[in-house]
């Protein structure tokens, strides 16, 4: 399959697992599935430049807490990002950590099931 379509299709995915947990978080909203894009878009954005370098800086305190202080980071990008897009909320930075954990599994799970499936054809 085409790179690109890879791409896109991560994109798309990423999307619809917003959406769940916008559906399972009460303090999470998403405005509809163009804004749910727009977030995917910039939660990629941000964990792929900002979140290494924030990784970085911050390795002697996760060493400290065996590796637990990446959900403080991965909630607080994920709270900032929904602070500064319309149409994606995150009340606060305890709903950006759960939203973050959920986040991270439905990606997978949905990422998981679009390989296994693609492998098939």
């Amino acid at each position: 399959m085409k790179p690109q379509f890879e791409l896109l299709l991560i994109w798309v995915l990423n999307a619809l697992a917003l959406l769940a947990v916008a559906n399972f978080v009460p303090g999470i909203s998403v405005d509809g599935f163009g804004s749910a894009l727009i977030a995917a878009f910039f939660l990629g954005f941000v964990n792929t430049l900002i979140r290494p370098l924030l990784l970085l800086l911050t390795l002697p305190v996760t060493l400290l807490t065996l590796g637990l202080f990446i959900f403080v980071i991965n909630g607080t990008l994920f709270w900032l990002v929904g602070s500064v897009l319309r149409g994606f909320v995150v009340d606060g930075f305890w709903h950006g950590v759960l939203g973050a954990v959920l986040y991270s599994i439905f990606s997978w799970a949905l990422s998981s099931a679009a390989a296994q499936l693609m492998r098939k054809s």
